[in-house]
């Protein structure tokens, strides 16, 4: 008898990927629900609690990590796949070391996406083929065990001037990040202040390169 396709959920805040990733997987496994933020994620992981949940690292509410621990502190088997525009080492590490067993960019096939959802659902790690060196370096080095990557200049950053420097390398205008962050216009624009006077940059031209040298989407 063949065995049920895997029960997956799809995080991200996108919408449009939501539905095209579920046109690409077809009825090759069963997409039980879909969430775009932290809260309403780990509200249908826990009620559905799929073989794997499809997730974007970075999420208007904060980051996939976060979800992976919120789950993973009610002991569920749920297994994580993150699927991501970014391929900074340090975004691999950080959910590599939450507990995901795979992080892949959103520019995989249909087939290699589902062939990866098959693979984790069965205990397996998959990386894409660069990203996979981030992670062994990571062991060998003791990143994982240990403490995140650093950088400097983004530890000037707090956590909320990190989000907005986030969604303003992504290309969201203020009114699209203050939604997305449930916070008001003023409150991006005095955020955005800082980051520029934090590194020591201009204006947003500027960020957006400083931003695109270091990967970080």
């Amino acid at each position: 008898m063949a065995l049920a396709p895997p029960r997956v959920v799809i995080v991200d805040d996108h919408r449009l990927f939501r539905t095209g990733v579920r046109a690409e997987l077809g009825d090759r496994v069963t997409v039980v629900a879909e969430a775009e933020d932290i809260a309403e994620a780990v509200a249908v992981i826990e009620q559905w609690s799929p073989d794997v949940v499809l997730l974007d690292v970075h999420l208007p509410s904060g980051t996939g990590r976060e979800v992976i621990e919120a789950v993973h502190s009610g002991s569920t088997e749920t297994r994580f796949l993150a699927v991501s525009v970014s391929d900074a080492a340090e975004d691999v590490i950080d959910v590599v070391r939450a507990g995901a067993r795979g992080y892949v960019t959103k520019t995989i096939s249909g087939d290699d996406l589902v062939n990866a959802i098959l693979r984790v659902n069965d205990g397996d790690a998959v990386f894409s083929p660069r990203l996979a060196g981030f992670v062994l370096d990571a062991f060998a080095g003791g990143l994982v065990a240990d403490a995140p990557v650093q950088d400097d200049d983004l530890d000037q950053l707090t956590p909320r001037e990190r989000e907005v420097l986030r969604h303003l390398a992504r290309g969201y205008t203020y009114k699209e990040i203050a939604r997305q962050l449930s916070i008001s216009i003023k409150t991006v624009e005095t955020h955005a202040s800082a980051v520029l006077r934090k590194l020591q940059l201009s204006n947003r031209n500027e960020l957006s390169r400083w931003a695109a040298a270091r990967r970080i989407w």
